[in-house]
């Protein structure tokens, strides 16, 4: 993995700061720590901060064709990449290293836009074509790699991390009310949008396109999904045979690395597979890692431990406790670069350090399983809905909705309280959003500790209404399934787990995730796997389950899934993190952001001091308003105007005054 910036006159030449760019690159240290290389012309200047893991002697960027035409920076990995250098080799192309990285730039010679269709991969990538003028830049399928763009002036920047973009003089600064009301709602910003301004995030499965002055922004690839009359016909056995098929190949081609990789275990399905998958068929002596917590409710040390005994992986595990929860919150707000509602991500960002402390560049996580699979419980809830909708006089669909929540249920007062929740919109199961709107609803409700002055910039903007007008034309006629799997896909998986408790939590440390259940042909076949298969009855990931069957112990593949949480009143509110809290919940601090209304925030702390278990909504207003007075702080008030940037490899390529100047340090 690596981090990118760049900056293209669009209209004039000239003015292309080279001093700019290493600030750019500087902040971003922690995406490549190993090396750094920079392209400069009178139109465009490129960046690249390097984290070496496919040829590691070669294969510094920024790297050029045949002719030094063409020039690339990347952040990313191809894994397809041999086999697509075998066939451009037999066309007449020729390489000067061994590196992924060349691989795209001769694709882009061979195929121009359509060249990120060709790749099996996680990516965000630059390309300058000195000749014409014209830069491409492009993102993977689902967005496991960031990209960001602003136009400020005649000029177009773009970067890895939004603080790269801000180290451009002049580019204002400021939190944009539409991107709050966006996390207040669904989490996380909708694809495009950021928390800043005037920023935008290049949205996943796109490339941008600038030439003569106009920028073309296209989509290349749609999450894939298909109506019943579409779906595969094959037996339950033969899917199995296909998915182990496809995902022990995907664990194949992510192998491929110089350097060792990992894998992270949590002893839930979805790691356990992949795991299990690398010690039988790839490497028996693959490091393991995993994380523990302080109260049961989130620990799930236990299946973890039994996983370790029955894999005899080398494990080492990290205990994530509460007062380091609370105090490693304002660091991964630098590094999310967006306002949280909960505090999950920080014990990944924890466990990444570990990681790289352990010598590690590179792990293989679960992440995509439950999305692709049908794991979540908002599908099966949405299953159970709709039956209720079609027989609201019926008492099966408050007691299906029961047996999805047991441990709830046997408490009476709560079974009415969540009858009652589930109840909500029945009445619209034909709604394209239906599987959604209960949840969304829920978390809006944090959007009453707004201020006024911020309620009235956001105006009547409706987040709902953006979402529809950018569902896919083949959407209605989806199963309840499906729809529900674009809209987690889409919305959750690539704007917030990617991202804020992925890419981001990882690339803190300079730890890059591959995520196999992402690989582009799993998602292509289960999108034609019938629903039956994914949920059965109310069994979720059930072919996946079957798929493990002989390959996990029954403990695993038998048991619910356990949601991956953090603890958020025990880590926000104990002695060490309350004063800190308690800053930034000022009168004062909140005050001068002008983000949230003083006397609301005053009695929901105190409510929450009173309280031993705060409701679902309570805690995210807390996480979200303290993480949003941090980002305010972190990039409004005190961004830094420079970055100490630490000596390391350097390479520049200067074509305004001479040909190439080799650096030895930065």
């Amino acid at each position: 993995m690596c981090g990118v910036a760049g900056i293209l006159r669009m209209k004039d030449t000239g003015g292309i700061s080279l001093e700019t760019l290493e600030r750019m690159i500087g902040v971003v240290h922690h995406r490549g720590p190993d090396e750094e290389g920079f392209y400069v012309d009178d139109r465009v200047g490129l960046g690249q901060s390097r984290l070496s893991i496919i040829d590691l002697s070669s294969g510094t960027q920024p790297i050029h064709n045949e002719d030094e035409s063409l020039w690339i920076i990347y952040n990313g990995e191809v894994f397809n990449y041999p086999e697509l250098r075998e066939d451009l080799k037999k066309k007449g192309h020729r390489f000067y290293t061994e590196s992924d990285t060349e691989v795209i730039l001769h694709l882009y010679e061979e195929k121009g836009c359509d060249c990120p269709a060709e790749l099996n991969g996680q990516f965000a990538f630059a390309i300058w074509d000195a000749k014409k003028k014209e830069l491409f830049i492009a993102r993977d399928r689902v967005g496991i790699r960031p990209l960001h763009y602003t136009v400020h002036g005649d000029s177009f920047v773009f970067a890895s991390e939004v603080k790269s973009i801000f180290m451009v003089d002049g580019i204002p600064r400021e939190i944009d009310p539409i991107a709050m009301d966006q996390i207040f709602t669904f989490w996380t910003t909708l694809p495009g949008h950021n928390t800043f301004k005037n920023v935008r995030e290049l949205p996943p499965g796109h490339w941008l396109k600038i030439s003569k002055g106009r920028m073309t922004v296209k989509k290349y690839w749609e999450i894939p999904f298909y109506p019943r009359e579409e779906c595969t016909d094959l037996s339950e056995g033969e899917v199995k045979e296909r998915i182990e098929e496809l995902l022990t190949d995907a664990i194949r081609i992510r192998l491929r690395a110089d350097v060792p990789v990992g894998t992270y275990l949590s002893g839930g399905l979805d790691s356990s597979g992949i795991t299990a998958l690398v010690l039988r068929k790839f490497n028996r002596d693959v490091s393991t890692f995993g994380i523990r917590f302080e109260e049961d409710g989130f620990d799930e040390g236990e299946h973890q431990q039994s996983m370790v005994s029955f894999l005899g992986s080398n494990h080492s595990e990290l205990l994530a406790r509460n007062e380091e929860i609370g105090a490693s919150l304002s660091k991964v707000l630098w590094h999310c670069e967006k306002p949280l509602l909960r505090t999950a991500p920080v014990p990944l960002f924890l466990l990444s350090g570990l990681v790289r402390d352990s010598n590690l560049k590179v792990v293989l996580t679960g992440e995509g399983a439950d999305e692709v699979f049908g794991g979540y419980n908002i599908f099966r809830e949405a299953k159970v809905r709709r039956y209720w909708a079609s027989r609201p006089d019926s008492g099966r669909g408050p007691a299906l909705i029961g047996s999805l929540y047991p441990y709830i249920f046997k408490n009476e007062r709560l079974r009415k309280t969540l009858q009652g929740f589930f109840a909500r919109g029945l009445d619209k199961p034909d709604d394209p959003l239906f599987s959604h709107l209960i949840r969304w609803d829920n978390t809006s409700k944090t959007k009453t500790f707004f201020s006024e002055a911020l309620r009235a910039e956001i105006g009547g903007y409706d987040g709902y209404d953006e979402v529809r007008q950018n569902l896919p034309a083949a959407y209605a006629g989806w199963d309840y399934l499906a729809k529900a799997q674009f809209l987690e896909i889409s919305v959750f998986l690539s704007n917030y787990l990617l991202s804020s408790q992925g890419d981001r939590v990882a690339m803190a440390h300079s730890v890059e995730i591959r995520v196999p259940y992402l690989d582009p042909r799993i998602l292509e076949f289960m999108a034609r796997v019938p629903s039956k298969w994914k949920i059965r009855g109310l069994d979720e990931k059930h072919i996946l389950k079957k798929t493990f069957e002989g390959t996990l112990p029954p403990d695993i593949t038998g048991r619910p899934k356990h949601p991956y949480r953090a603890p958020i009143k025990q880590a926000l509110m104990n002695q060490k993190t309350t004063d800190h809290v308690g800053e930034f919940l000022s009168e004062s601090a909140l005050k001068k952001a002008g983000l949230f209304d003083f006397g609301k925030v005053a009695r929901l702390v105190k409510k929450l001091e009173a309280t031993k278990d705060p409701s679902e909504v309570n805690g995210m207003a807390l996480v979200g308003i303290l993480s949003a007075q941090l980002v305010h702080h972190h990039f409004i008030e005190n961004f830094p105007s420079t970055f100490a940037r630490p000596s390391k490899p350097c390479i520049v390529v200067d074509k305004r005054t001479r040909p190439r100047i080799d650096l030895p340090q930065g």
